[in-house]
């Protein structure tokens, strides 16, 4: 028996390695979130969402409550709800993140230029690009900033309900209850900002290499793999399988492809059998020979 890895060194080790990518995530987020977000009064959900919507309630009465801090004491709140379930190194890693994004986001906001209130399509445009950038190198290294999904993990554990709807439902809330702040405008673009900075955080965390993955059924099993493996220049993996309706064999090819190539695959499968079945899905990412190098 080959000896057992020490999984939390391994960790460990990227999270120490990785951290000066993290701290330039949560500068970029906070940046942009200085220049962009809280002062066009763009609450995009979360908690700094909260606290966009706190601070102007607080400027309003005469009090300074900085955004900064009212999300590092938010978060650590939330934390202690979840830090027993997560582990010693998932708050290591949070508290990383939402300590260097509060820091960040009070640290630049005496220095950034705004811009204008008339820019609000600009500022949420270019806003949920640089968030979703910055969120994303953090996300990217294994950390995170707290934040709705934290939320979403304590309302999940009462209720059972998913955390990623949960998070969903949150994030929207937070838009609905900026609007009698600042205006249903401002709270329509917030939500656009919200929207593409979850596309822009999937396609960093992703970083480019989503793959398709088609899985074909037909008794051309082995004309189709060899146009596969010497046509497309692809290895397949053959699959073992039983037709549950004629109780027969059914191999199953599996292969990975790059967008470009799934309409040569189709083009074969059609050619050899126009009663085969195929099935498409997408993978996230694909390591491996002839893929990014697995690498830690």
């Amino acid at each position: 028996m080959g000896h057992r890895l020490d999984i939390k060194r391994i960790i460990q080790s990227n999270f120490v390695r990785d951290l000066p990518m993290v701290v330039l995530g949560c500068a970029i987020a906070a940046f942009a979130t200085d220049m962009f977000m809280i002062p066009n009064g763009l609450a995009a959900g979360g908690v700094t969402g909260v606290a966009t919507i706190i601070q102007e309630l607080g400027a309003r009465n005469g009090l300074t409550l900085p955004v900064g801090i009212q999300t590092i004491v938010i978060n650590a709140v939330l934390l202690l709800a979840v830090a027993r379930a997560g582990g010693l190194l998932y708050v290591i890693q949070t508290v990383t993140g939402f300590v260097l994004l509060g820091v960040f986001t009070d640290l630049f906001a005496p220095f950034v230029t705004p811009l204008g209130d008339e820019e609000l399509m600009l500022s949420a445009l270019w806003g949920a690009l640089a968030c979703g950038l910055g969120y994303g190198l953090v996300l990217r290294c294994g950390s995170n900033t707290g934040g709705s999904d934290t939320i979403g993990q304590i309302i999940s554990r009462k209720t059972s309900l998913p955390v990623g709807a949960t998070t969903m439902v949150i994030d929207v809330t937070v838009c609905a209850l900026s609007i009698p702040v600042f205006s249903l405008i401002n709270a329509l673009y917030a939500a656009l900002a919200m929207v593409l900075m979850g596309i822009v955080v999937d396609a960093v965390v992703d970083g480019g290499n989503k793959r398709r993955m088609a899985f074909v059924i037909s008794d051309s099993f082995d004309d189709i793999a060899d146009d596969i493996l010497h046509g497309l220049g692809r290895g397949c993996t053959k699959l073992s399988a039983t037709g549950m309706w004629s109780g027969n064999d059914k191999p199953v090819l599996m292969v990975i492809l790059e967008r470009r190539e799934l309409s040569p695959l189709k083009a074969i499968v059609a050619e050899r059998d126009r009663d085969a079945i195929v099935i498409i899905s997408d993978v996230t990412e694909a390591f491996g020979e002839g893929f990014k190098e697995l690498g830690v």
